[in-house]
């Protein structure tokens, strides 16, 4: 048994899948039509055969007041390991990507935070050791 598929809850599927791969490197893995939606997978680049993200609407009643409690009180909705969080921190920054948190060591890891544009903060990390 392996992980195939997560979803993030996004805004506007079309600017999540703009942010996700133009921005931050994930690639399609799937984009089908299924009415006014599309069932919108991205996958690590490079890697199409990894854990696909599903960039899901927030059409369900209880999803809205979930992911806006969460991004009100500054809660990441998931964690994206990096090589080096300053240089992606730095290169992000000159993309025009908001952070909520800068690079912050944390012990074993040095964590930041981004806000996705599609109502969600993420947070990159960096496992030193």
């Amino acid at each position: 048994m392996k992980l195939q598929t997560v979803s993030i809850f996004v805004d506007d599927q079309q600017r999540a899948a703009d942010f996700y791969t133009l921005t931050l490197g994930f690639a399609i893995a799937a984009d089908v039509p299924m009415g006014e939606h599309r069932w919108l997978t991205v996958v690590e680049a490079g890697r199409p055969d990894g854990t696909q993200i599903s960039l899901e609407p927030k059409g369900h009643p209880a999803v809205r007041p979930f992911t806006d409690a969460l991004l009100a009180d500054g809660i990441p909705v998931c964690v994206f390991g990096v090589d080096d969080v300053q240089a992606e921190y730095e290169r992000l920054v000159g993309l025009g990507v908001t952070f909520t948190q800068p690079p912050t060591p944390m012990g074993p890891v040095t964590v930041a935070v981004l806000d996705d544009t599609c109502g969600n903060l993420v947070q990159l990390a960096q496992f030193h050791g």
